[in-house]
């Protein structure tokens, strides 16, 4: 028996790259699942196909499994409504949901549209927003709930060009972590994972020299989907009810806990603090502890594992 048996999930984003290998790995651990996709290109631009999502579920049904198709987008509540109660419908109910659905609309800051913020923040916060609340209630009725929301490296650490994709993916990490702790009284568990992975949407990115080209080949041959799978899975069971509230990221076959923040210096005047007292002490005072510009590539600067 696998570790999800008996259990029904929703995975969004299913049709490609993480969502995809994760529903595969879903039924293989015994799940019953809804496979979402809106079956759209990588930057939201166009309708979608209802294509992606039934192929991955065909391949779920001709192993052996159970799986039912969605098309509809995660930004949508009134869609995401519905896909809980497709799971329902179609399978007697709902345990967990795994979200990694998103789109990218990269571009510098200072160049940046309002309809490509729009864009990343709908499908991603806006869309983590729409499968918690959704579903919130009955996992309140029923004392048992388990989200997989997926955060970035880009938001915990930061990559240029990425404003709105950070912004949305550190929106997530809060989200997530209210969620949890509202959700304890009645075993309602929510985790983000941080995913390194050979996707669409890592190949999307431009390489802009020979060491940028380097490590995109490295990261090709040794950070694959189906790594990051292993552990949306694992969250989804009841062997990790004691899980909840954290941060992972998962890089080749590391799996990593981040901290959160949390206070790391304290300065007092008991005269009060005036702008020029901070300037001359405070600032200077704390300077060693502050974090600098480094992008995700310089705070893992080490080659897959």
């Amino acid at each position: 028996m696998g570790v999800l048996e008996g259990k029904v999930v929703l995975i969004t984003g299913g049709g490609n790259g993480i969502g995809r290998e994760t529903a595969l790995l879903l039924a293989r651990e015994g799940a019953k699942v809804v496979v979402n996709d809106l079956g759209g290109s990588l930057t939201g631009g166009d309708e979608g196909s209802a294509g992606p999502a039934e192929q991955v579920a065909r391949e779920i049904r001709a192993a052996g499994g159970e799986a039912a198709s969605n098309s509809e987008s995660v930004a949508d509540y009134a869609a995401v409504a519905r896909m809980v109660e497709q799971a329902k419908d179609t399978f007697g109910g709902l345990h967990a949901i795994v979200n990694p659905a998103g789109i990218l609309r990269d571009g510098m800051f200072h160049k940046m549209t309002e309809d490509d913020w729009d864009r990343v923040i709908n499908v991603h916060l806006r869309g983590s927003f729409n499968v918690t609340r959704a579903s919130i209630e009955l996992f309140r009725e029923q004392k048992d709930g388990a989200y997989v929301l997926f955060t970035s490296t880009s938001g915990l650490i930061g990559n240029i060009g990425q404003a709105n994709y950070a912004a949305a993916k550190m929106g997530i990490v809060g989200l997530s972590r209210v969620v949890a702790m509202e959700g304890v009284r009645n075993n309602i568990r929510s985790n983000v994972i941080a995913p390194f992975a050979w996707t669409r949407m890592i190949e999307s990115i431009p390489v802009k020299d020979e060491a940028g080209a380097q490590r995109v080949g490295r990261m090709k041959a040794a950070m694959r989907a189906d790594q990051v799978a292993q552990l949306a899975v694992a969250l989804c069971s009841d062997r990790a009810q004691n899980v909840s509230s954290q941060i992972f990221c998962v890089r080749g076959n590391e799996i990593i806990l981040f901290d959160q923040p949390r206070p790391i210096r304290s300065m007092a005047d008991l005269n009060g603090w005036n702008p020029e007292k901070i300037l001359d002490t405070c600032l200077p005072a704390m300077a060693g502890s502050f974090f600098g510009t480094e992008a995700t590539a310089e705070v893992f600067p080490y080659d897959p594992i």
